[in-house]
């Protein structure tokens, strides 16, 4: 559980780092470790009576329940953990119009929903794979943007949504999708231990709890709050850290050579490292902090073959972090912020090299992913070519059995291709498109999708019924009707 515990108080101390994904077997505590990160995050401060949790010292100028005044009353709350079922409502997730209000009031009002609830918090996500699609679409959304988007039932709302996601999943049950997985900051393998004496120590511990939880709880709250507390300095230092050219040249090596794609995982390993750092007390990033930072940040960015093992190749990790410093041994000059007799272990100073002084690649770098295909020039991704030869075949009938005697460029090697056309069979009759259809099943123009309005699934709108009405569904008809109340 190491891994995973580290992840989640690095994401304590940086929330910026984009959340974790805990993977693991059934059985071994993943949402037991993740409910028990709440108590110890900070406490959040925020403007007395505001639903969305606005910092009192920059409010959201956007906040549906602003504008807010200069010099607010304050509040301070514990951190929230919000949790998301994956059979949740989509009005449930975003939020949607208040009945109460409007039925009583006759207005339109605002409900916030659990985005709302989890800014500045956690959001965990339990079986995050078994997510509906649309639900996913959501949290794409909000976790790109920081903020939660509302346009349903003529209410147009715009709120702050940065929260801490947290998700954990059994592989067994299916992979997540591509774009979620991404925007996951770091990602750990968990599993039971193998260890007999530890497995007796687990069994020990939660007997214990079940019989007298608070006696339990108890034991255990000097060695939280010590946790705590060094959650709530390392935020503290973490503006103070110093992320050297050293540092940053072996995060762009390590990423180059698990070739990932795009830069979002060159900038989560660099703030997993300036986390790392300030967690450990250190002033700089070094490089055992880059290398703890690849470990959670690169195994599920980097491109892997089908049957490959989950994780990381730590081997390949070591010489992509050896490799950036032998090609930039001047990194750390004596004298230097790091004092005579600097390392590059420990980092190094920049030595007054800017980003762009960095070499762009290496010939290491180059051999890392391959050489790269000879040639005089583009290839004919047909094969053909576009010589006289390919026009005149197409023009020409077939030759004759034999007659690749008598070209001039003789007879075609056996197993080589051809760019002569092959004769094709035509009908007679030539061919005839049909639309096939199943009658009674939705309705509208088909496209793209097929027919979309059934008498099942999520309600997508609501609209007069024409001819002679069927059932009625109740909460669109209350919130159709709830501004026209006397």
């Amino acid at each position: 559980m190491d891994d995973m515990r580290l992840a989640l108080l690095l994401n304590a101390v940086s929330p910026a780092i984009g959340g974790v994904l805990v993977r693991g077997e059934k059985g071994t505590a993943k949402s037991t470790a993740v409910r028990a990160l709440a108590a110890l995050l900070p406490p959040v401060e925020r403007i007395a009576g505001c639903r969305f949790a606005c910092d009192p010292g920059i409010p959201d100028p956007a906040c549906p329940d602003g504008p807010h005044p200069d010099g607010p009353v304050t509040e301070r709350r514990p951190a929230r953990l919000v949790e998301l079922p994956v059979g949740a409502a989509e009005d449930r997730v975003v939020g949607s119009l208040d009945l109460e209000k409007a039925l009583g009031e006759g207005v339109r009002a605002f409900e916030p929903g659990l985005l709302a609830a989890a800014h500045r918090g956690v959001l965990y996500v339990d079986e995050v794979n078994l997510l509906h699609d649309h639900l996913v679409d959501l949290l794409l959304d909000a976790a790109a943007m920081g903020r939660c988007h509302v346009e349903r039932e003529g209410v147009s709302v715009s709120h702050a949504a940065r929260f801490l996601l947290v998700g954990t999943m059994n592989p067994e049950e299916g992979e997540l999708r591509p774009q979620l997985l991404d925007r996951f900051g770091l990602t750990v393998e968990v599993g039971a231990s193998r260890d007999p004496a530890v497995r007796v120590e687990v069994v020990r511990r939660r007997l214990a709890a079940d019989a007298d939880p608070a006696r339990f709880a108890a034991r255990w709250a000097d060695a939280d709050a010590e946790i705590a507390r060094r959650v709530a300095a390392a935020r503290r230092r973490l503006d103070s850290v110093l992320l050297p050219d050293a540092a940053l040249r072996q995060i762009a090596e390590v990423c180059a050579a698990f070739d990932v794609d795009g830069m979002r995982a060159d900038i989560v390993t660099a703030r997993t490292a300036l986390a790392h750092a300030a967690w450990h007390g250190r002033q700089r990033v070094t490089a055992e902090d880059v290398r703890a930072a690849a470990r959670l940040a690169l195994p599920h960015r980097r491109r892997r073959d089908p049957f490959d093992s989950p994780g990381l190749d730590e081997k390949r990790l070591d010489e992509a972090l050896q490799r950036a410093r032998d090609e930039h041994p001047d990194d750390d000059p004596p004298g230097g912020p790091a004092g005579p007799g600097g390392s590059p272990d420990d980092g190094g100073p920049d030595g007054g090299r800017g980003p762009h002084d960095s070499p762009a690649g290496g010939p290491a770098a180059a051999g890392e992913r391959g050489p790269e295909p000879a040639g005089d020039g583009p290839a004919d991704p047909t094969g053909a070519g576009h010589d006289d030869r390919t026009e005149q075949a197409h023009a020409d009938p077939p030759a004759p059995a034999g007659a690749e005697a008598d070209r001039p460029d003789g007879p075609v090697p056996a197993g080589a291709t051809t760019t002569r056309p092959q004769p094709v069979a035509v009908p007679q009759d030539g061919l005839t498109a049909r639309l096939l259809t199943a009658p009674g099943v939705g309705d509208g123009v088909p496209g793209r999708r097929s027919r979309a309005r059934t008498g099942r699934g999520r309600t997508t709108g609501a609209r007069v019924p024409a001819g002679r009405p069927g059932a009625l569904h109740l909460p669109a008809t209350l919130r159709a009707a709830a501004p026209y109340q006397a």
